[in-house]
């Protein structure tokens, strides 16, 4: 086995293991932040995706329909496993957190008058927000490599934070102007070059 073989790590996790990781992404990412604990996880603990694999998945899991964590739990499971990975998965992202919610609902509607308790669940949000800003940062630095990118990205932030459009409508935008741009150009041919 050569040196190259030997640093290519065994992507090949059961459904115990697709079920404990996303299980990890779905208790850590607890008040937010999901797609950064995901990114996290995924890309840089398990090593399961390079950042760009992670984005594309991200990107296409946003625009279907359905929760994106979910639609990214499906991805990745049935990526390993097939079907049984993707049941493995969402069974993993959702069943622990589930019963976390419904204690945590119970308990909300049983003392929500307390004052301690809205100034607790108003100090979660800017955690969940930085979260979320690292992660676009982190992923950031290794896909916006040069002036289009980064205007393609500057582009979606204005058309959906500034103008407040749908993602959807943002997509339909922007997407067919990066694929023709990202798509591979033809050379000319050497013997026209050295003409």
């Amino acid at each position: 086995m050569s040196s190259g073989e030997a640093e290519i790590p065994k992507l090949n996790p059961t459904l115990l293991e697709l079920a404990l990781c996303f299980n990890q992404i779905a208790i850590a990412s607890f008040g937010g932040g999901l797609s950064a604990w995901s990114r996290q996880v995924l890309v840089e603990d398990k090593k399961w995706m390079e950042d760009e694999e992670f984005l594309s998945a991200s990107t296409l899991c946003r625009v279907l329909p359905g929760a994106n964590q979910v639609n990214l739990a499906v991805f990745v499971g049935s990526r390993f496993r097939g079907v049984s990975g993707a049941i493995a998965s969402v069974v993993g992202l959702t069943l622990i957190p589930m019963v976390i919610v419904i204690g945590l609902g119970w308990f909300y509607f049983t003392y929500s008058q307390v004052p301690a308790l809205k100034t607790i669940l108003n100090g979660i949000a800017p955690v969940a927000v930085a979260l979320s800003a690292a992660m676009a940062f982190k992923a950031g630095k290794k896909c916006l490599n040069g002036p289009m990118p980064v205007l393609f990205a500057v582009g979606m932030f204005v058309l959906s934070a500034i103008f407040r459009r749908p993602l959807l409508e943002s997509l339909l935008i922007l997407g067919p102007l990066a694929v023709w741009w990202a798509w591979p150009k033809k050379s000319a041919p050497k013997s026209e070059v050295q003409s």
